[in-house]
């Protein structure tokens, strides 16, 4: 894949992160971590890490601010990226009939995340040469996203395209647009 992605990420609050960290900590209740539990079943930090990415702002706020639907522009220090990837991203597409070919559904883009996690295992323990999942996104109409394993990290460029706090002034009209198109709030 050789499209742009974007992401929102969280400087601050309780796992401030950078743009281009992979959260190694897991698995969460987000769709695709592959990650694999302790012993007892918790989440814990390991080797496989994730990135979640979108191609445009409107799937990024959509999936980023879904339990809320409220764009809080201040909260948890949110930045936007956008980079180009240093080479093309090897994803595998479960929008497509592969999933039918793998007697699976679409659900994987839009049925239980539990399902879908562990889908994610098998698919990261059975394709060592991708770099993640492209699927579609349930919270914005099917529009393409990215759950990128840490595969990926040398596909990440030195510096993004462009990389800002959702406060500034120039996301504004943006961000207000986005709202009103997916039916959010901005604060």
């Amino acid at each position: 894949m050789d499209a742009q992605v974007a992401r929102i990420y969280f400087r601050a609050g309780r796992h401030p992160t950078t743009w281009n960290q992979f959260r190694y900590f897991g698995r969460t209740s987000a769709r695709f971590d592959h990650h694999l539990p302790d012993s007892q079943g918790a989440p814990r930090i390991s080797q496989r890490g994730i990135i979640y990415g979108a191609e445009t702002l409107r799937t990024c706020c959509a999936e980023v601010f879904q339990l809320s639907r409220m764009i809080d522009r201040a909260g948890g220090a949110p930045w936007l990226v956008i980079f180009s990837p240093a080479r093309p991203l090897r994803l595998l597409n479960v929008a497509g009939f592969w999933a039918t070919r793998a007697k699976a559904s679409t659900l994987l883009n839009n049925g239980p995340k539990g399902l879908c996690r562990a889908w994610a295992q098998e698919i990261y323990r059975s394709f060592p040469h991708l770099d993640g999942i492209a699927y579609a996104s349930s919270m914005a109409g099917h529009a393409p996203a990215f759950a990128l394993f840490e595969r990926a990290g040398d596909a990440l460029p030195m510096h993004p395209l462009f990389n800002q706090s959702l406060d500034h002034p120039g996301l504004e009209a943006p961000l207000y647009n986005v709202a009103y198109r997916i039916g959010y709030n901005v604060i």
